[in-house]
């Protein structure tokens, strides 16, 4: 500021005062708002600095309790736990004493959660005592095991020699599928890549595991009862999907219109398993299946993870859970992968086959039986040959989804089932047109030569009945199954299962068994065959989806995965058809019931399975004899026969009428 100062030199020289001229008097403005800026900026600090302590004042007990629930974070959890639980035990307290059949599956559920929680408890808080007691007698049993395993694989023949000696003398055409299961595994073994490598304890525990399971859920009492129940749950949860459909859709289109049946049934089902994915209750299930396959077979934790998550989820989901691995895994564990995702279907494609008719239990059954079953003749037909890195891998980490909520879960995977839909969708329009096109080929050749109806379906059936009579199916039935076998292994399941469920509506409606030459159903045995043969994405057009959702994941190893795949495909295919077999060695007629109750007091206007086969049980007992007509068995001495004979007429054609 010297040099602006005002003195008497320069007064004398003439210099202008810098205060009167136009640059100083801008430069006294800026002075001026510099001045003023400065001061309203501290009058804004101290409005701001009063602010911040009001709020910081009025925000103190919200900080205060904030501490408070970090320090008793562990206590309140307890607490909140304690209240729901206390709530939950008066609702299931109510709930039983209103009504306790109608809570039974109320308490089925308690029962489970309740056991699975306290087991955690106990490995938590006791298991490594328990396992302290027990390593004495662990170590005897160890050295013991040497001789202890031949006495009980005797033990285990001989039982089973026993029980197939007994019960397959009242039945005894389960013996051919029980001659069909072993070709098989003889056929499978035949095309083994290493037959001195394979490790017959892995063969023989998942066939067991698959025995045993198919005996439970196919003989016992509780085993029937819980998946039938099972089915008809999962068939009453699908049934919501009708209440979003028909708002998109209308009605009508939903009662008439395939698409609009039963592929919006596919949404909601992907929405649920998102949801069940992103809660956990996915990944539970598949650790603990994956942990029984595991160590019961000796498998690596990689594959057998994949193979269990197949059980639910589709051929290309299932890897997923186990992609960081994939890169360093053997052939053999690739084998594996790919031919669990052809043995097995996926959760949300099961909810449209479902639809069809066709019966949930068999299909959950199915699934389950698979998974055992494919590692099992995985092993077989590609044993291990090279060091595993996964082999003394305690545990593998599971991938999972990067939703934020559940909301996110639920909108993720109705999103995601879209492109399934879609691919379902147009797969059926290509496969139907190009197989309507091959059908009319092979018409006009077989035209050339006077063979009238030739057809893909005839062929597939003269090629593989002999297939289908050695799963068990009876030999007029044979021709059709067969078909169904070379439409799901050359076009899809899909298209199969809608076949079949053709066949079980014509048989449940009570149609005559033979129109002309022509069969229009099969019987309950064939159809349980059928129904497991047909459960796996075993057919050429999934090698394209295996490869590309792998190639995906392991770029750097699409040769390794092409030059399994094939092998892959075949054992795929005869994992179902092992299934099949077992269904019909465990299969069980359905009892009719008495027939003269029946149809005493049946309304003829309409048909059903069950009345067809009492009027063939009373034309069989009707004789004939000159012009004097007589009946045998349970209808002698009835006076309503000869009625009931008149009505059964009306419906069905045979001599005595």
């Amino acid at each position: 500021m010297e040099e602006n100062q005002i003195t008497l030199d320069n007064l004398e020289k003439g210099t202008v005062n810098p205060a009167f001229s136009s640059v100083g008097e801008e430069r006294l403005w800026e002075e001026c708002d510099d001045l003023s800026r400065e001061s309203k900026e501290e009058r804004r600090g101290e409005g701001k600095g009063r602010f911040s302590s009001y709020c910081r004042k009025a925000l103190q007990p919200t900080s205060k309790a904030k501490r408070f629930c970090k320090a008793h974070a562990k206590v309140l959890r307890r607490v909140v736990l304690g209240l729901l639980g206390v709530a939950y035990l008066c609702y299931f307290i109510a709930a039983c004493w209103l009504n306790f059949q109608r809570a039974l599956a109320l308490v089925v559920m308690t029962a489970v959660v309740v056991f699975f929680i306290c087991w955690s408890l106990f490995k938590k808080y006791c298991g490594a005592k328990v396992l302290l007691l027990l390593r004495p007698v662990w170590k005897c049993f160890q050295k013991s095991w040497p001789w202890l395993k031949w006495l009980l694989w005797v033990a285990i023949l001989g039982g089973l020699i026993a029980w197939l000696a007994l019960d397959t003398s009242r039945n005894p055409e389960q013996l051919i599928s029980l001659a069909g299961f072993c070709f098989l595994v003889l056929f499978l073994f035949a095309c083994s890549k290493h037959h001195g490598a394979v490790s017959w304890r892995a063969v023989f525990w998942g066939l067991g595991l698959e025995f045993l399971f198919g005996l439970f859920v196919l003989r016992t009492t509780p085993g029937v009862q819980a998946f039938q129940w099972l089915g008809d749950q999962v068939q009453f949860f699908l049934g919501y999907t009708t209440a979003g459909s028909s708002f998109v859709f209308g009605n009508t289109l939903i009662e008439d219109v395939f698409a609009f049946q039963s592929l919006p049934i596919i949404v909601f089902f992907s929405c649920v398993m998102s949801i069940l994915y992103y809660l956990g209750v996915m990944q539970w299930l598949i650790v603990k299946i994956s942990w029984l396959l595991q160590v019961s077979m000796g498998t690596t934790p990689t594959e057998t993870l994949s193979v269990a998550g197949n059980i639910f989820v589709g051929q290309t989901e299932a890897p997923l859970l186990i992609r960081p691995y994939l890169a360093d895994m053997t052939h053999s564990e690739i084998h594996a992968v790919m031919t669990g995702g052809f043995s097995t279907i996926a959760g949300s494609v099961m909810g449209a086959y479902i639809s069809f008719g066709i019966d949930a239990a068999s299909l959950i059954a199915a699934s389950v039986m698979a998974a055992p079953c494919a590692l099992a003749m995985s092993k077989l037909v590609y044993p291990e040959v090279e060091e595993s890195k996964f082999k003394g891998k305690a545990s593998v980490r599971l991938s999972s989804g990067e939703e934020q909520n559940i909301l996110e879960a639920a909108s993720n995977g109705a999103a995601a089932s879209v492109g399934l839909v879609a691919n379902i969708a147009a797969n059926l329009i290509a496969f139907l047109a190009v197989l309507e096109f091959i059908n009319a080929a092979l018409r006009w050749f077989g035209e050339m030569v006077d063979i009238e109806g030739l057809s893909f379906q005839v062929i597939c059936s003269y090629v593989l009945m002999p297939v289908a009579f050695l799963m068990g199916a009876d030999w007029a039935d044979s021709p059709l199954v067969a078909e169904l076998l070379g439409i799901k292994i050359f076009l899809n399941e899909f298209v199969a299962y809608q076949q079949l469920a053709t066949y079980k509506k014509n048989r449940l409606s009570g149609l005559e068994e033979w129109d002309g030459s022509r069969k229009q159903w099969i019987s309950e045995r064939a159809e349980s065959i059928a129904t497991f043969a047909l459960c796996g994405f075993a057919n050429f057009s999934s090698i394209g989806i295996m490869l590309g959702g792998l190639t995906s994941m392991v770029p750097q190893r699409k040769s390794d995965l092409a030059s399994v795949v094939l092998r892959a495909l075949l054992t795929g295919i005869c994992v179902s058809m092992l299934n099949a077999c077992l269904a019909g060695l465990l299969h069980v007629p359905t009892e009719v019931g008495d027939c003269v109750t029946f149809l005493s007091t049946a309304n003829f206007s309409s048909t059903s399975y069950t009345m067809y086969t009492c009027c063939k049980q009373l034309f069989s007992s009707s004789v004939l004899e000159n012009g004097t007509l007589s009946f045998t068995g349970a209808w002698a001495g009835v006076a309503e026969s000869v009625l009931s004979l008149t009505q059964c007429c009306g419906h069905y054609n045979h001599t005595s009428c």
